[in-house]
């Protein structure tokens, strides 16, 4: 598992799959509507189902996070893509990137899925992607933001092997050798903007039991750790390593590539993202009855239809971005363009 898996050649008939999203009052049902324009104007054919998961309300979220917005929801369905309910039993208010954990546990079982995070544009054909769903992989758009090493405490190998010891995985093979000892490079580390599995029910109940024991009860090396926001990004190469996953199981030009662009936000994407990203996002967001309802979300509405995005582009040349996102983001700052 410590090398990427290189895929030469594309079948000619990819195995079915859904695709799931989680959206729900605020920010997030923008963005959903905004994901599903995309991978339509991108993928014309998409055969497969869409499904958009969203949390009902409950105890553990202090405002209903349902979609009450009738003009989206209706643009939704026109679309085509489908509302699946569930319940916030373990996370909620309090940790909503919980979300994606608990929504695969109500998706079809036995139904191949990829999952994205809703602040993604679909940029190519999705249907032809050669998904290996026996075993998983997710994104690699990732910066090593945990662990945070404590002066004289556990490095990252002590953290990282205790947590494969607590589920009896084999931490060797989950190393890239290829990277130094202590660099986090080295260790399986994800971001959880897309991941896919065969299965999402026992997807869904692996990374759930994982995510609550580190939670509720991490092994010593790591119980100094913060966990918040890290969490599904802690438990997820956990999961995918569980499941006989790799590094990269899919062609590098595909998802975070040619296909999929995870833009996290606005600002960023006008920032770094190439042109035809850019051209997308304004296709997509372009027809009346997509623009009505996306313009009611602040920094859609400045970014994409006041032009505003234009501004940020204009200060970056994409050829010669600073390396650190912060770098970015601070001199977006200054010029009193940041949103989200």
């Amino acid at each position: 598992m410590d090398k990427p898996t290189h895929m030469t050649s594309k079948p000619e008939n990819p195995q079915p799959f859904n695709v799931v999203i989680v959206g729900q009052n605020g920010r997030l049902m923008y963005e959903a509507l905004l994901f599903v324009a995309s991978l339509r104007l991108s993928d014309p054919d998409f055969a497969s189902r869409i499904l958009i998961a969203e949390p009902q309300a409950g105890p553990l979220w202090k405002n209903d996070p349902t979609m009450r917005h009738p003009e989206l929801l209706a643009a939704l369905a026109r679309l085509g893509a489908e509302i699946i309910p569930f319940e916030s039993k373990h996370f909620g208010q309090s940790y909503p990137y919980g979300n994606k954990i608990e929504a695969l546990l109500a998706m079809p079982e036995g139904e191949p899925f990829v999952f994205f995070d809703t602040d993604t544009l679909i940029t190519g054909k999705l249907s032809t992607v050669p998904f290996d769903f026996d075993r998983p992989c997710a994104s690699r758009k990732v910066e090593g933001t945990w662990p945070k090493l404590e002066l004289y405490g556990p490095g990252y190998t002590e953290i990282w092997k205790s947590l494969y010891d607590m589920f009896d995985l084999d931490f060797e093979s989950s190393l890239d050798l290829s990277q130094p000892d202590e660099y986090w490079k080295r260790y399986l580390y994800f971001n959880a903007g897309f991941f896919f599995y065969k299965c999402p029910r026992a997807f869904g109940e692996r990374f759930l039991d994982y995510a609550l024991q580190i939670r509720d009860n991490p092994p010593r090396a790591a119980e100094l750790q913060v966990f918040d926001p890290w969490l599904d990004q802690v438990a997820l190469p956990l999961v995918i390593h569980s499941f006989g996953g790799a590094r990269r199981t899919i062609p590098e030009d595909t998802l975070d590539g040619a296909v999929s662009c995870h833009y996290r936000t606005f600002p960023l994407l006008f920032a770094r993202e190439n042109d035809h990203t850019v051209e997308v996002l304004r296709e997509a967001a372009a027809p009346n009855w997509v623009k009505k309802v996306l313009k009611e979300y602040e920094p859609m509405k400045r970014m994409i239809f006041q032009n505003k995005g234009d501004k940020v582009r204009n200060m970056f040349d994409r050829n010669a971005l600073p390396r650190r996102e912060a770098k970015i983001r601070n001199q977006i700052k200054r010029a009193n363009l940041w949103m989200r």
